[in-house]
């Protein structure tokens, strides 16, 4: 069994991982460094927030030299942060694709069009994916103002439901 780790931050909240009988928590958010906060605000609300996408809230950053603003989805989160230049380049170092999981194929559908409506560079429309595996996995992808991949999903098989 891998040692266990317990750290007691300022804020009084215990951040705790334990490999072995108990399972760790999983991620709890990440976030985005993004040319302008407040357009890509807009393209996420407008894509996702029919679907629950809410702001959580705001907080300066370790610097002290900007606000990160946190959003909620489902359980998890994700931060928007003004980047402090340069540009993002799709397949190189950094995050490949954020994923949304929805409960079906309408959802995908309409998340489509508004990403579409939004402005949204689409890779892929819905379509189904993996059929040769036997999945019942229905997806597009997009591409953000900054140029990060989304990809908006249904998968009724999926592992990770319930969990």
């Amino acid at each position: 069994m891998a040692p266990s780790c317990s750290h007691v931050s300022g804020s009084g909240r215990a951040l705790v991982l334990r490999v072995g009988s108990v399972p760790a928590r999983g991620i709890q958010h990440l976030d985005l460094a993004v040319g302008d906060v407040e357009r890509s605000l807009a393209f996420y609300y407008g894509v996702l927030g029919p679907l629950g996408l809410k702001e959580k809230f705001r907080n300066p950053t370790y610097r002290h030299t900007e606000e990160v603003v946190y959003l909620e989805y489902g359980v998890q989160g994700f931060g928007l942060r003004p980047a402090d230049g340069g540009v993002y380049r799709y397949h190189e170092v950094g995050i490949e694709h954020l994923a949304f999981e929805v409960d079906n194929r309408d959802e995908v559908d309409d998340a489509y069009r508004r990403c579409v409506s939004a402005g949204g560079e689409i890779q892929s429309p819905p379509e189904q994916h993996y059929v040769e595996d036997g999945e019942d996995y229905y997806a597009f992808f997009a591409f953000d103002p900054d140029g990060i991949r989304i990809e908006v999903f249904c998968w009724p098989s999926s592992p990770y439901r319930g969990a």
